[in-house]
């Protein structure tokens, strides 16, 4: 998903894995492989994590 052109403050959906449902991210940084930031839902909501690309659905818009 590194088409997507992310920057600090978009947010982005990011697809179930493990036991974690589809949840809301809010970008930080972003790096080569990953990006940084913080969902801001879900049950990780405020944690602090680093989701590769091919986490990322899509683009969230509000």
């Amino acid at each position: 998903m590194t088409d997507l052109n992310l920057k600090e403050g978009d947010v982005v959906v990011i697809q179930t894995f493990d036991d974690i449902p589809e949840h809301l991210f809010q970008v930080c940084e972003v790096h080569e492989d990953c990006i940084t930031g913080f969902p801001i839902s879900g049950p990780l909501e405020g944690v602090y994590g680093e989701p590769a690309f091919e986490l990322i659905l899509r683009r969230h818009t509000d």
